[in-house]
């Protein structure tokens, strides 16, 4: 039986067979040997949508998510602040390193992109103390850092927050917004478990639950070396429609309401009910 996640996922493979087209001069090199990294993109966005309330948790069950590294790397951009590899580094983040800018950091992206315009540190003052307004959102796609130094643009770039009350209760309901998913190598759940992460973090800050998890991704795609993992993961969508294997996972963070946004750590949180098929898809030839 298909988890919520893994229905998505092959559903976005079927639409990728049915509408996909290969790109022309792509800007992306492989990383093993610079040749041209082209890509297959599926036609229109993908939007998805989990209620964690009632444990509809964004993770693939066809391979083993790298949840620790992905919660640090999260952690990294939105804690640290910082664009520096070494920083990733010290959390156990080894991927950075090839879109090294020449000085040690990734250029004025991501974590640096939060520092400079103290999005974070706005972001839990207004969800505390006017939770119903509706300008909560944090944007790293800022063209002044864009045009200061080079760098990756960044992928996944906007979040919009919002409070809703159910019961008599509040709810921190989280909104992302990307502009390029690799659907398999980390559009399978990683860059989706990790911004679940970061809306546990803080909703614990705020004292709120965690409700609804959205995500809308533009250019979904695959790369033109990765045929062999996408046979492979059909072949495990197919085993997972035909098991029972009671994968029901669910992310939690175990502080108390009200812990300081800053003072959480990756071993905080702890994923339960996990039975993915075990073994990594071969590796992936990255697109630089």
């Amino acid at each position: 039986m298909l988890s919520k996640m893994d229905h998505y996922l092959l559903e976005n493979i079927q639409r990728l067979e049915q509408t996909g087209y290969k790109d022309e001069n792509p800007r992306g090199r492989y990383g093993s040997d610079g040749e041209p990294a082209h890509s297959f993109s599926l036609r229109g966005g993908v939007y998805e949508l989990f209620n964690l309330e009632k444990k509809e948790f964004p993770i693939t069950d066809t391979r083993p998510v790298p949840i620790k590294m992905s919660i640090e790397e999260m952690l990294v951009i939105y804690q640290d602040q910082s664009n520096k590899i070494a920083d990733f580094e010290k959390r156990g983040v080894n991927w950075w390193k090839p879109w090294d800018i020449g000085d040690g950091t990734i250029g004025d992206r991501y974590g640096e992109t939060i520092r400079e315009y103290d999005q974070m540190n706005s972001l839990l003052e207004g969800l505390k103390n006017d939770p119903f307004s509706k300008r909560h959102l944090m944007d790293m796609y800022q063209f002044e850092h864009l045009r200061k130094t080079k760098g990756l643009h960044p992928c996944f770039f906007l979040t919009m927050w919002s409070v809703s009350v159910v019961k008599g209760e509040k709810y921190l309901d989280l909104t992302l917004i990307g502009r390029s998913s690799d659907l398999l190598v980390a559009g399978t759940g990683v860059n989706q478990m990790q911004y679940v992460a970061l809306q546990l973090a803080v909703a614990k800050h705020c004292g709120y639950k965690v409700g609804i998890f959205e995500i809308y991704r533009k250019n979904v795609h695959i790369y033109d070396r990765h045929m062999p993992q996408l046979k492979e993961t059909l072949s495990r969508l197919e085993t997972l429609k035909k098991e029972d294997r009671n994968s029901k996972p669910e992310l939690i963070l175990n502080v108390p309401d009200g812990t300081s946004f800053y003072d959480i750590k990756v071993d905080d949180f702890e994923l339960i009910n996990y039975n993915p098929i075990k073994g990594k898809l071969d590796k992936f030839d990255l697109a630089i």
